[in-house]
């Protein structure tokens, strides 16, 4: 069998203030190896256009940064504070945040093929037009999120709080829920036979989202009665 080779780490700036001008002489990250940028500040940032593959962002704040059209394949955010930072167009292919702050951001027709978001917060982001294939969530809060048009076909889902989300147009089909939350979830045209909701909360579901929505999907008895009773029947 042969052994893939594993990436040399580099290690970039520690503890620091960096601009544009200084991530740019860092980049770009020569290919076999990784670079690691550690405990930094970037708030505010234009860095739309940086090839940045590879690098690794821990425990840094990129509040409001723009990323506009950059490369950040294969990147790791860890811990990372970056509330309304703009990734619009940027290619995230095989990018992993773990632990990370990204309420408020913007992800428009950002490059998304087997991105994966752990335990990460996302209330109010919006990801309009992206490319999601292999896209993958865990225990995220996507409070409020624009997820429209997603697909999570056939996905085990891990704790997705996604109250007030816009999941209208996504494609839930035979996928099993653990947990997690759709309370108040604007669901139009949303797919859902064949899954497993038995564990979500489904506060607000009304009989018409049930009927063009949930046809198919597995629901709990518990569920099935508080669905009935808000219709005003007593389910003896």
């Amino acid at each position: 069998m042969t052994t893939l080779p594993t990436a040399v780490a580099l290690q970039g700036p520690t503890d620091r203030t960096l601009g544009r001008d200084d991530l740019a002489t860092c980049l770009p990250v020569p290919v076999g190896h990784t670079l690691t940028i550690t405990r930094c500040r970037l708030d505010g940032e234009d860095l739309s256009g940086l090839d940045a593959r590879g690098v690794h962002f821990v425990d840094c704040s990129l509040q409001a940064t723009r990323w506009a059209k950059a490369n950040l394949a294969e990147s790791m955010w860890q811990a990372c504070k970056a509330g309304q930072a703009d990734f619009r167009q940027v290619d995230l292919t095989d990018a992993r945040f773990v632990q990370c702050d990204l309420n408020n951001t913007s992800w428009l027709r950002a490059k998304l093929a087997a991105t994966c978001f752990e335990a990460s917060k996302l209330t109010g982001a919006g990801f309009g037009g992206a490319e999601t294939l292999g896209l993958v969530f865990v225990e995220c809060l996507l409070v409020g999120a624009d997820l429209r048009g997603l697909s999570f076909r056939k996905q085990r889902l891990e704790q997705l709080q996604m109250a007030d989300a816009d999941v209208s147009g996504c494609d839930f089909r035979d996928a099993v829920f653990k947990g997690g939350s759709l309370r108040n979830a604007h669901l139009k045209n949303a797919q859902f036979a064949g899954a497993d909701v038995r564990s979500v909360d489904l506060g607000g579901l009304s009989l018409n989202d049930l009927v063009q929505s949930f046809k198919g999907a597995v629901i709990s008895h518990d569920q099935a009665a508080t669905l009935v009773e808000a219709l005003g029947v007593r389910v003896g």
